[in-house]
């Protein structure tokens, strides 16, 4: 099930998170770095502020992907290691909820695009030799993998709009 999409204005938000450069098949090496991010959360007493997500910085479908694994917090973060803090932009972001089987998103990430392609709605993105360099595209996880069966996750795709 996905809902119609939507544009919605969404405030700044702190996060944590882990940058990884991967390719489709290898998502879940940044994917799986999720509740790393949410261990130094715990070891820092920094309590989560909403849903993990991944944010998809760079995206070359055939080649590579550069995509961070990011948790909210309620005011800047000054990360260590490999953890870094960052801002998400406030702005416009067209956004659509899709409850199901992650392999969905595939789909749904395309009927999505558009569905604001045929609104004239532009995503703040340009191309580069790298790729589609997108200011802040996310896709946030609001279900417990532990608790939710894979096939009734529930996953918000937010792209900023120009």
């Amino acid at each position: 099930m996905t809902t119609e999409p939507t544009v919605v204005d969404r405030p700044t938000q702190d996060y944590v998170g882990i940058r990884r450069t991967v390719t489709m098949g290898s998502i879940a090496d940044i994917a799986d770095r999720i509740p790393d991010v949410f261990a130094w959360l715990g070891q820092h007493d920094i309590p989560p502020a909403g849903a993990p997500f991944l944010k998809y910085n760079v995206i070359d479908m055939e080649r590579e992907l550069e995509i961070e694994a990011g948790v909210p917090v309620r005011a800047p973060v000054q990360g260590s290691g490999e953890i870094f803090g960052g801002v998400l932009p406030a702005g416009r972001y067209a956004t659509v909820t899709h409850v199901g089987h992650p392999d969905d998103l595939l789909q749904v990430t395309a009927d999505f695009l558009g569905w604001a392609h045929g609104r004239d709605l532009e995503f703040d993105r340009h191309d580069s030799p790298a790729g589609e360099v997108w200011r802040c595209r996310l896709e946030f996880y609001h279900s417990n993998p532990m608790e939710v069966p894979i096939d009734q996750w529930e996953t918000e795709l937010a792209f900023l709009l120009r």
